[in-house]
């Protein structure tokens, strides 16, 4: 019987260790689920586990840092900055110095805890490798921009191009027929006089020689003669020819020169620089105006005033933008959205294009891959109607009078 009830129990202890450590991973797992929303309504528009966006990639941020650490930062990452906290400054100067928003009013350290669990998640699961399936373009679909090389066929060219092709070609066989007529002429004739000195300084002489395999009409020859009263601590200067190769290149740049001058600046034939650069953004803003992604393209887009396009708008707002400009628009890493100042132009055409387009130079991030259109719309028009509502705390005027 002592038996049996040791051995019920042991059987009882080891059922509630178990219940203990299957108990454990659950609240966990719960704090990574409490802390992947409120980082998906906080934090998720500066910051990414894996990449840098506004704010540092936050992969195995705890093995930095440390959990203690980074309750301190997202509190209020700004009195770390000023107690001289060496990590918060060097974050603060790398990132332009665009000064986290301070969350101390907003989360409690229970949610920061759940965020640094989720991060913890986040950052131990395995990378998943994702094949990227190339869109393939719909024709006739106007939202699709197909880029394709086209190769323009030989009988296609310019007119001018072919004949001054076809004449060059012309030329340059009829100087080879010349020169070959003229060997097979005179040489034979000429016998040994070929060479004479005076032959072989001559312009045919060099030619000849150089065709029989005499390279010296290209590398010019040593004379191995020493300047006179050009001596000095047992260095002589010899009077050697300049490689002919090398005079011949700078007479031939003299001609393009001349050549040049004419063709440009004489009887202004060619382009000049300004004037491509000129011809070539006319044609770049030809190629962007059918592209439905171009930042420069033009917009007509109305204000919403709908009741249910506002709400929605909100709500976009209150998830995405709401961590850097603020619950009402006043500003806080971002410009205050309420008054009449604009950094980027305030009809709902430019603020459409700021959302979608963003500046990343100043910390905005694009938002173009993560809302649609509609959306963008939405939240642009909810901004706009926040106009001179005044809200507490309000960020200072930044950019012009709208």
């Amino acid at each position: 019987m002592k038996a049996l009830q040791i051995v019920k129990r042991g059987s009882l202890s080891l059922l509630a260790a178990g219940l203990l450590l299957t108990a454990g991973n659950p609240a966990q797992a719960q704090d990574a689920v409490a802390g992947k929303k409120v980082f998906e309504s906080n934090c998720v528009a500066c910051h990414s586990i894996d990449a840098k966006l506004v704010g540092p990639a936050l992969k195995d941020v705890h093995k930095r840092r440390g959990d203690e650490w980074i309750v301190k930062f997202i509190s209020n990452s700004q009195e770390l900055v000023k107690a001289g906290d060496k990590d918060a400054v060097a974050l603060y100067e790398q990132f332009n110095k665009i000064p986290m928003p301070s969350f101390a009013g907003t989360l409690s350290e229970d949610d920061i805890k759940n965020v640094i669990a989720y991060i913890k998640e986040a950052s131990d699961a395995p990378a998943q490798a994702v094949a990227e399936t190339p869109a393939t373009p719909v024709a006739g679909d106007p939202g699709t921009t197909q880029t394709a090389a086209t190769d323009v066929a030989f009988a296609d060219l310019p007119p001018v191009f072919l004949f001054t092709l076809a004449l060059a070609a012309l030329v340059l066989l009829l100087v080879v027929a010349i020169i070959v007529t003229l060997v097979r002429l005179f040489v034979p004739m000429m016998g040994d006089s070929i060479y004479d000195e005076d032959f072989r300084e001559s312009w045919a002489g060099r030619l000849l020689f150089l065709l029989r395999g005499d390279t010296s009409v290209v590398t010019g020859k040593a004379k191995d003669v020493i300047h006179s009263n050009h001596d000095f601590d047992g260095i002589q200067e010899y009077d050697n020819d300049l490689p002919p190769w090398w005079k011949y290149m700078f007479y031939v740049s003299i001609v393009f020169a001349i050549g040049y001058m004419l063709h440009f600046h004489v009887f202004n034939t060619g382009a000049l620089m300004a004037q491509e650069y000129e011809l070539e953004m006319e044609q770049a803003a030809i190629l962007a105006a059918k592209n439905a992604e171009d930042p420069n393209a033009v917009t007509n887009y109305e204000v919403l005033t709908a009741a249910a396009a506002l709400e929605s708008g909100k709500t976009l707002f209150l998830q995405n933008c709401a961590a850097c400009h603020g619950q009402e628009a006043q500003g806080s890493v971002g410009p205050n959205l309420t008054d009449e100042y604009w950094l980027h132009g305030g009809d709902v055409n430019d603020i459409f294009k700021t959302v979608k387009f963003g500046v990343p130079a100043k910390g905005m991030v694009p938002w173009q891959g993560k809302l649609t259109k509609d959306q963008i719309l939405e939240v642009s028009s909810y901004i706009l109607s926040l106009q001179g509502s005044n809200p507490a705390n309000a960020k200072e005027p930044q950019g012009e009078k709208m």
